[in-house]
């Protein structure tokens, strides 16, 4: 992608920004063999910056003096390519935006937050699936926290 267009359209962006008083911009630029995007960065981010401007490229990529003149962060998701930027752009608005306090109902629920592992129970405690019976874990029942949070840790 040309790199007038896109300056272009940073610049008018960040003039707008800087009117307001307090502000602190980052600019991204989605590289796929850039630093890897991970919570860290989401924390370090939301405290940070009032605004952050994503560049989505396409196609073959955007040309490289975008992020020389524009002096951009540049950041991947993972060790893959994509057709664009807009799927990194939405996990790194989600992953930010659960940082600020009021995005999530409780900002205690962030799972990064408390001891987590990857098994998930609801109800009913036990389900029936071909004669045959699956349940939820006893400890997860008992009350415990403490036995809780080990079980957790043990996964």
């Amino acid at each position: 992608m040309r790199a007038d267009p896109i300056i272009k359209a940073v610049l008018s962006i960040t003039k707008k920004i800087e009117k307001r008083k307090n502000n602190k911009i980052m600019i991204v630029n989605f590289v796929p063999s850039a630093e890897k995007f991970d919570t860290k960065i989401a924390k370090t981010f939301s405290k940070k910056y009032t605004d952050i401007i994503l560049i989505c490229g396409r196609y073959e990529g955007i040309d490289a003096r975008v992020d020389r003149i524009l002096k951009t962060k540049k950041l991947s998701i993972g060790d893959y390519t994509l057709t664009g930027g807009e799927i990194p752009a939405m996990i790194l608005i989600d992953s930010i935006g659960r940082q600020i306090e009021g995005v999530l109902g409780n900002f205690d629920s962030r799972e990064e937050e408390r001891v987590s592992t990857s098994e998930v129970y609801t109800r009913p405690e036990v389900i029936i699936y071909n004669k045959k019976k699956y349940f939820v874990p006893k400890v997860l029942l008992s009350g415990n926290h403490k036995d809780i949070e080990n079980w957790k840790k043990s996964k």
